[in-house]
């Protein structure tokens, strides 16, 4: 079992690491699938390639303060290529994989970042472009080799080459740097991915990150024990909440991580691995939920019986109702049912933790009532980025995202604005004096998210200020409200509806595909989604599900009219954030004058 008493004090990231790699030394820390086995790398070993590669970067000119981009997926070189940037005493830029030249191009100048670590020849490709036309990067170091055959206005290294020194002496020469480096430095620009308008970069400091640990960590150890945990890492690194709970989290806790192979193979990947914690995103459990859902579905009535009981027994038991008469039956869901839903997320998982956007409570009431424990977190990028988390000491209530994490101070404006302050706080936006202004008002962080905070203690979020719909009556209505319920039909994959002064809300459909393969083959029809959208039929059953959805809503909330979407809202159309939230702004803009006909049908 690791102490984490010392989260509170550690000055800085890589002295944290040093901690832990010096109680664990040559115990497996980072895994990885390489020629189809899990294979792994020691705390020991990690170090020794922090250090050397610190070393050389510092060999190459680069000087404390400077800024360096990493673009990989999610890898050991990429904890190694960061810790390393750290503790050369410089900056890390992480950059989204899915990035356009154009997106590249923007963060390196912005950041002024002086050199690049990109993983291969596919990464590399639109980055080599961006570093050519900005001229602000001297140098690219390649993780694999890199197919590069001129190299123009800067000088290209090879990751191997620049682990080639001495161990000890840059070991020597990291412990002086670091011992230099304190919780108020700088550790990171974070580019918020954002669903409108140009990134900004988060000004992190080592002090932000360790205060999200410390207080992560304590829920952990406080209301599951921490043992010898093992996280499963999936999220994109590039991203805050992976960065600080799928990373800088397991290191304080002493943790063994994994990194995962990818969306389609994540399901074997968490039979094989068997985490104890995982960090996700909304979307994925609710692929998730409908997977489980589909696999009960052929198992026969009783399989089906059982889980309509489970989901029952769960809806009660969130809304504080329980029944006596449950009980039995409870118990041989508990035998029967459960142990088989465990066993598909490997059959150790202490929790699930929901982050990055907001969980429909119904999510959160399915897997509970599936015997897997779920806590929804609250934050954002300005904040480390954790704000709040729920925790079973503090009651699970599907509905909030629990109370303040330790070390978070959360306030109400009078306008409903939540207000964080606290050590998690940024700094600031890297070179925007003008929307630090604006988030950063006497201390507090304006988190631009509306919400209040229940008899508990916990935070209720209601919704986003920015996106908050007022129609033409002055009436206040929750878009991510009604996108998530539309989302929990069957029918339906994704959703955003609009009427920001309109008398009535419309909404933007993308049907499910499987549904929809489903119900051609079951009318005789050949399956083409786009053909089918333009069936009467076809389209007479998705406003059936929308139609469900509007029983539930009240008159100002129900979506009147509806038209298709061409495509699935997507990161590569730029659709949808890297943590798959919709950009409202971008889907406008496409579809603005399909939907503004819908007022005139």
């Amino acid at each position: 079992m690791v102490d984490i008493s010392d989260l509170s004090t550690s000055s800085n990231l890589v002295e944290l690491l040093f901690k832990r790699a010096g109680s664990r030394g040559d115990r497996p820390f980072l895994w990885a699938k390489r020629d189809g086995r899990w294979q792994s790398l020691s705390w020991a070993e990690v170090v020794r390639q922090v250090c050397t590669l610190a070393e050389s970067l510092r060999a190459l000119g680069l000087n404390s303060g400077d800024r360096v981009m990493l673009v990989s997926d999610n890898r050991p070189e990429w904890l190694i290529a960061d810790f390393a940037i750290m503790a050369a005493g410089c900056v890390t830029v992480p950059a989204y994989v899915t990035n356009t030249e154009r997106d590249h191009l923007h963060v390196l100048d912005n950041s002024g970042a002086r050199a690049v670590v990109v993983a291969n020849d596919k990464l590399a490709k639109p980055l080599i472009g961006a570093v050519l036309r900005s001229t602000q990067a001297d140098h690219v170091i390649g993780i694999e080799p890199l197919r590069i055959t001129q190299t123009g206005s800067f000088e290209y290294h090879d990751w191997a080459a620049l682990l080639n020194r001495d161990a000890d002496a840059a070991r020597a020469a990291v412990d002086a740097r670091i011992a230099g480096i304190g919780r108020d430095d700088l550790a990171c620009i974070i580019y918020t991915s954002g669903t409108g308008g140009a990134p900004r970069g988060v000004m992190q400091h080592h002090g932000a990150i360790l205060c999200n640990v410390d207080g992560a960590a304590r829920i952990l150890n406080e209301d599951f024990g921490l043992d010898d945990e093992v996280f499963l890492s999936f999220l994109p690194l590039s991203h805050a909440y992976e960065h600080t709970g799928g990373q800088m989290l397991p290191i304080g806790v002493g943790a063994q991580i994994y990194y995962s192979e990818g969306l389609e193979k994540l399901a074997s990947n968490i039979e094989e691995v068997r985490p104890t914690i995982m960090v996700v995103v909304p979307r994925l459990f609710e692929v998730l939920r409908t997977r489980i859902m589909k696999q009960i579905e052929k198992q026969g009535k009783i399989a089906n019986f059982m889980m309509d009981r489970a989901i029952g027994i769960g809806t009660r038991k969130a809304q504080g109702r329980k029944r006596l008469r449950d009980a039995p039956l409870n118990l041989l869901i508990e035998r029967a049912l459960r142990p088989k839903i465990r066993a598909k997320f490997g059959g150790r998982l202490k929790a699930m933790v929901s982050g990055g956007a907001p969980l429909n409570p119904d999510i959160g009431v399915f897997f509970d009532a599936m015997g897997l424990t779920m806590l929804q977190g609250y934050g954002q990028t300005e904040a480390g980025p954790v704000i709040s988390c729920n925790r079973p000491s503090a009651g699970l209530k599907m509905d909030t995202v629990g109370p303040p994490m330790h070390g978070v101070e959360v306030r109400i404006a009078n306008d409903g604005e939540i207000l964080v302050r606290g050590e998690l706080v940024m700094h600031g936006y890297w070179h925007n004096e003008a929307e630090t202004a604006k988030a950063l008002q006497d201390g507090w962080l304006h988190t631009g998210d509306i919400g209040h905070i229940d008899d508990k203690g916990r935070i209720v979020i209601t919704d986003r200020k920015k996106d908050m719909i007022v129609n033409d009556k002055g009436d206040n209505v929750s878009p991510q409200k009604i996108e998530g319920m539309l989302t929990l039909q069957p029918e339906i994959a994704q959703a955003m509806v609009i009427g920001d002064k309109r008398p009535y809300l419309v909404g933007l459909i993308v049907p499910d595909a499987e549904w929809a393969l489903e119900w051609a083959r079951a009318n005789g029809e050949k399956f083409d989604l786009r053909a089918l959208q333009d069936l009467p039929a076809f389209r007479s059953a998705v406003r059936s599900a929308i139609d469900r959805v509007n029983q539930d809503l009240s008159v100002v909330e129900k979506v009147r009219q509806f038209a298709f979407a061409d495509e699935a809202f997507g990161i590569e159309n730029e659709e949808m954030t890297p943590s798959l939230k919709i950009r409202r702004h971008k889907l406008k803009a496409r579809y603005g004058e399909r939907m503004d006909a819908l007022y005139k049908a």
